[in-house]
């Protein structure tokens, strides 16, 4: 048994990590103030501007875990209804129509292979 200067008990520190359960599962910020959030990296930032991890992390981003397995066609209209920057949806729509992406890695790395 636990001992400590917890005055909420352990029943309601159960109850209470129940409850936030499900918002720190949905991967949205836990801070109550904007600025203790990380800023993304930005558009022209040259160490993001290339990396597949990058790109990776920007797929999915502006995608739903749900958009996955997908075609070149399925994931272009995702991204559109996530509004998803301009560049991102110009290099997805080169991508071949015929190709099944499993993750955003393998989006990522297709993109990649383009670029080559």
């Amino acid at each position: 048994m636990q001992r400590g200067s917890n005055a909420a008990g352990p029943r309601r520190d159960e109850e209470m990590k129940h409850e936030l359960q499900g918002y720190l599962a949905s991967g949205q910020s836990t801070h109550a103030e904007d600025f203790h959030d990380p800023e993304p990296p930005a558009d022209d930032d040259p160490a993001a501007a290339g990396a597949s991890g990058s790109l990776q992390a920007e797929i999915a981003r502006h995608t739903q875990r749900s958009a996955f397995p997908t075609d070149a066609r399925s994931l272009l209209t995702a991204l559109e209804e996530e509004h998803a920057p301009g560049e991102l949806v110009d290099a997805v729509r080169r991508l071949p129509q015929d190709g099944r992406y499993e993750t955003p890695a393998e989006v990522a790395r297709a993109l990649d292979d383009l670029a080559a």
